[in-house]
């Protein structure tokens, strides 16, 4: 059987400080690797500025491009749809272990309460995924609970996961490389 044509459309990288050493510095090298545009905006505490994701993508094309965002970035990005920030609209989005929607970690009070509004999330991409795992320190209640429940999305669960960190064993994660190089949504883990 021939082997399907990877995906090869620009990737937006959206991480906090509980990235560093983890799987999205490891992914934004195997996908420069391979020629794919790579874009990273790094989340630190402080006031959202969804316009600083609009002025990260603002030269990519409407529907041509996918957001992965971790932890901090994933907070962002709700920021960013719920304000109607302009720009282009992403293909799809993957949301990667958020903190917990109702309690504010230090220094990200600015973040909270965080929106999740359904129809601004589904009409900002084309479709978007959400990962996390079931005993994740930053999300006590669950990731399915918090924002997979309200947001009315499926959940891919990985059993004992916690942060998807470094410290959690994800320095590498094939699983977000596979999704960042297949057309469809579904999230494999």
């Amino acid at each position: 059987m021939p082997r399907r044509p990877t995906r090869t459309v620009p990737t937006a990288l959206l991480t906090g400080p509980q990235s560093e050493g983890a799987w999205p510095a490891w992914l934004a090298a195997q996908l420069k690797a391979a020629g794919r545009d790579v874009r990273q905006l790094r989340i630190d505490a402080g006031e959202p500025k969804p316009d600083d994701l609009t002025d990260l993508v603002q030269d990519w094309p409407q529907d041509g491009f996918d957001v992965v965002a971790h932890g901090w970035g994933c907070l962002l990005w709700l920021r960013h749809v719920a304000a109607g920030a302009p720009g282009p609209r992403p293909a799809r989005v993957a949301l990667v272990a958020p903190p917990s929607a109702t309690e504010a970690p230090d220094g990200l009070a600015a973040f909270y309460p965080v929106p999740l509004d359904i129809d601004a999330v589904r009409r900002a991409a084309d479709g978007t995924v959400l990962v996390g795992s079931d005993n994740d320190p930053a999300c006590p209640a669950g990731v399915a609970l918090d924002y997979g429940a309200p947001l009315k999305m499926a959940t891919s669960v990985l059993p004992g996961a916690g942060g998807l960190t470094a410290a959690d064993g994800f320095a590498e994660w094939s699983a977000v490389l596979d999704w960042c190089g297949r057309d469809n949504l579904a999230f494999r883990v």
